[in-house]
């Protein structure tokens, strides 16, 4: 069925439009029939302001967008340019939300069915169509299903939905390749240094989640910073998680930003750092101890690791060089360079990430053991 009508409103300068109503039979005659209104002007034979529904199982989604402004303008009431709609990022906006909605009603989902952290992206233009289709693709695994339950979890999956094989690699071969480092820096001293290692393998595995999860790049659904937030705060707010990671459509990211992000991350992994060597190096003092007792010919050859030094030590190297490592690993050499090349081949992507992690997890084990010993925290014992 279809409808039709012309319309001249007096009084008032606008141009005439005809208005087309087109209504399809559905198939199914219990759902609704999907319907299109749309305004012409007549003069110029351009389309005004469009309205669709998109019939579905849930709640239908309806879309309203406008051409140019019933009054010739930028899609503003003044006529004007509004400021230019905020801007190319304003505009980036307006489109992320027309293609947010239009997933939507293409997967046949509206806004109420859908997590409140990502219908208020959608509503604020925040994420493109595509972040939506990579979310209910990710929700049909019952494992991601629960893991998108997680805020920081969600945020990163949702940016590279290999995030949670990154973590596999580097927490499954971190423990070889340290182990591997040791002994290539160590040889003949590395039964004499065992409990050494033993402390840089157990800090090393704490921190290997930490130093895939922090500097991973996000698609950023947190709610907005408070009004009464301190201007340090709100700037941190803004950072990307990444330094070098791509802004979402919409969004960019300034210089002082993406320093930001380094700083930031690492405050964190100095934390992260500092912890992991207080535990590490607990375990293994008291393993030392623990030898000493039962053999006393080593009270003189094993001394104890100190505690305060090696943890702010490694807190430090946390901080500077793996989180300049991890930084560019993650924003400059997976999602700038394999993933533009090799989105479409996942499992050759997945080989490259894992042998690339594996090369900078070595490389932080040779450099940790240089480190150790040019701070003093660690001696080479010398073979007699």
């Amino acid at each position: 069925m279809s409808i039709a009508a012309a319309f001249s409103p007096s009084g008032c300068s606008y141009a005439r439009f005809n208005l087309n109503l087109k209504l399809s039979r559905p198939s199914n005659p219990l759902s609704p029939p999907p319907f299109t209104i749309t305004f012409r002007d007549s003069a110029t034979a351009s389309t005004a302001l469009s309205w669709q529904a998109k019939p579905s199982r849930h709640r239908p989604v309806f879309l309203l967008a406008g051409g140019g402004g019933i009054d010739g303008g930028n899609g503003h009431s003044s006529g004007g340019n509004g400021g230019n709609g905020g801007g190319e990022e304003g505009e980036g906006s307006k489109r992320n939300k027309e293609e947010a909605i239009l997933a939507l009603a293409e997967i046949g989902r509206s806004l109420d069915s859908i997590p409140k952290d990502l219908a208020a992206a959608i509503q604020s233009g925040r994420i493109p169509g595509s972040i939506v289709f990579r979310y209910f693709e990710l929700e049909k695994s019952p494992l991601f299903r629960w893991m998108l339950q997680f805020g920081g979890f969600k945020e990163r999956l949702l940016a590279d939905d290999l995030f949670l094989a990154k973590v596999a690699m580097e927490c499954g071969v971190g423990i070889f390749t340290k182990t591997a480092a040791e002994y290539e820096r160590r040889r003949e001293n590395f039964f004499k240094e065992l409990e050494i290692v033993f402390a840089d393998v157990v800090m090393a595995i704490i921190a290997d989640f930490m130093l895939v999860y922090l500097p991973a790049p996000t698609v950023s659904l947190r709610s907005p910073v408070a009004i009464n937030a301190g201007p340090i705060a709100k700037f941190f707010y803004h950072c990307p998680d990444n330094a070098f990671q791509v802004a979402l459509a919409g969004s960019s990211y300034s210089f002082l930003q993406r320093i930001g992000a380094i700083v930031r991350n690492g405050a964190k992994l100095f934390a992260v750092g500092t912890t992991s060597s207080l535990v590490g190096t607990v375990i293994t003092n008291a393993l030392i101890n623990a030898k000493k007792a039962v053999d006393k010919s080593a009270a003189d050859e094993v001394e104890n690791v100190p505690v305060l030094a090696t943890s702010v030590a490694y807190g430090v190297y946390m901080a500077v060089s793996s989180n300049l490592r991890y930084q560019v690993l993650a924003g400059v050499i997976e999602q700038r360079i394999l993933e533009p090349l090799l989105h479409q081949h996942k499992l050759m992507l997945t080989a490259l990430c894992f042998a690339f992690r594996t090369g900078n997890t070595f490389l932080g084990s040779l450099l940790w053991v240089d480190y150790a010993r040019w701070v003093g925290i660690q001696k080479a014992q010398d073979v007699e």
